[in-house]
Formats: structure tokens, C-alpha cells, sequence
């Protein structure tokens, strides 16, 4: 089971569900780590790839640097785990929408990521959209990046890194702030 991480994130991402492993673990986006690797390399957390291949040090960064230290939170919006995405009901995420809404609401990120297209549609309940910058969510700017799962990971490095640049100049500094 994946306990969420999201207490008043800089940065919050938003998944679709789990996969088995990633559930399993305890960890989002760890069934293959891909996700950890480009926030790695679009230095939204300081930990190498190398050092993110071992579970152990995955959810030790998970808990104990991924909120509190790097100011970043995810949460899915439907909780259940499935092999892929086919595995998800006919409007099972309505629940999550609320669920999400509330979280974003209360714990004000300065960004929301959504993560995929099929995260943000079945949020909006809308296919009008294009991968980048939505209209804001309350107070927070909302992004919808592509899976981290398919095509080339330069493009979601670029995208995060993107969204790293419109944090820091919310935040109207140059310094280390995520």
C-alpha cells in the first residue's frame, strides 16, 4: 500500500493509480523507477540513478526526503492497483476527483502536475486539452506532462525541468528553493 505524501507541496504530481509494484513497494512510479530517474536528472531531487535502482534506498527517499526536504507531493486519483490502465473501472475515478480537489484546495501547491493525459482527462472529465500548462486549479498552476512510460525521456526531463523554473520564479529566487 502507498501511503501519499502531500503535506503542503511545492510541486504536487498527480498519477492516475498504481501499478502492483509500485503499490507493493510502497512507493509511486517504482514498478520500473523511470519517473524517480527524470526527476533525478531534472534536478527536482538530488539522488543519482544509480542510487535509486535499490528499493531500500528508493523508499528511504520516498519518506523521508520526498515532502519534507524536497517540498514535492503525489498522490493518485484512484487508489486501487492495476496491471495498466485498461484495469480501471467505468467511473471509479469520480471519487478521486473530490479527493484530488480537496487536496489541492487545502495544501495550496504552487503547481500541479498531472501525470499523463489520462490522469488530466479523467480529472477534468475533458479531452480538450494539450500536454503543458492548463488553466490554474484555485491558487495552483496545473501541468500535464507526458507518462513517463513511453516515447522519449528528454522531453519529460525538459518538462520538469520547466515546471522547476516557474517554481523558482514564484518563489522569485534563483536559489535552491526545489
Amino acid at each position: 500500500m502507498i501511503r501519499y505524501l502531500y503535506k503542503q507541496p511545492k510541486l504536487l504530481f498527480v498519477g492516475i493509480n498504481p501499478h502492483f509494484g509500485s503499490f507493493d513497494r510502497g512507493v509511486p512510479f517504482s514498478n520500473n523507477k523511470l519517473f524517480w530517474y527524470l526527476l533525478s536528472e531534472a534536478g527536482l531531487i538530488k539522488e543519482e540513478r544509480e542510487e535509486l535502482r535499490d528499493d531500500k534506498t528508493l523508499v528511504r527517499v520516498y519518506k523521508e526526503r520526498f515532502n519534507s526536504v524536497y517540498g514535492l507531493g503525489f498522490v493518485n486519483i484512484i487508489n486501487r492497483p492495476t496491471r495498466d490502465i485498461t484495469g480501471i473501472k467505468k467511473h471509479e475515478e469520480l471519487p478521486g476527483r473530490k479527493k484530488i480537489s480537496r487536496i489541492i484546495k487545502t495544501e495550496m501547491p504552487k503547481v500541479v502536475c498531472f501525470v499523463g493525459k489520462v490522469t488530466y482527462e479523467k480529472y477534468t472529465g475533458s479531452k480538450d486539452f494539450s500536454f503543458g500548462w492548463q488553466e490554474n486549479i484555485g491558487v495552483s498552476k496545473a501541468f500535464v506532462m507526458h507518462s513517463p512510460l513511453r516515447g522519449k525521456a528528454i522531453i519529460r526531463v525538459r518538462e520538469l525541468q520547466e515546471i522547476k523554473r516557474t517554481i523558482q520564479s514564484l518563489y522569485k529566487t534563483r536559489r535552491n528553493v526545489i
